[in-house]
């Protein structure tokens, strides 16, 4: 798991459910892989990023949406710069590759 540019998490709102956090990347920044406990919803709001799994990639871009689902490794590429709102239930945990 190889990390490149600058990636920057910043929470935003903790609601009763769900938490949201900002997240911003410069091109090629490969966020740390991961996988999570409970499915979530990546909202791009600017740029572009690609969503990688094991065994196939996801381009989402600017106004689009991806729901991410529980329990699969995956890693966020941003290609080019982009910055998104992730919502995540609050009980959700995340357990990072090694």
């Amino acid at each position: 798991m190889e990390q490149s540019g600058q990636y920057k998490v910043t929470p935003l709102q903790k609601g009763s459910l769900f938490v949201t956090k900002r997240m911003e990347a410069t091109s090629g920044t490969s966020m740390p892989r991961h996988k999570s406990s409970i499915e979530s919803v990546l909202v791009v709001t600017d740029g572009q990023c690609l969503i990688r799994f094991d065994d196939e990639d996801h381009a989402v871009a600017q106004g689009e949406s991806f729901v991410v689902p529980a329990q699969l490794w995956h890693q966020v590429v941003a290609d080019p710069d982009f910055k998104a709102v992730h919502i995540m239930p609050k009980e959700i945990r995340f357990e990072f590759s090694k």
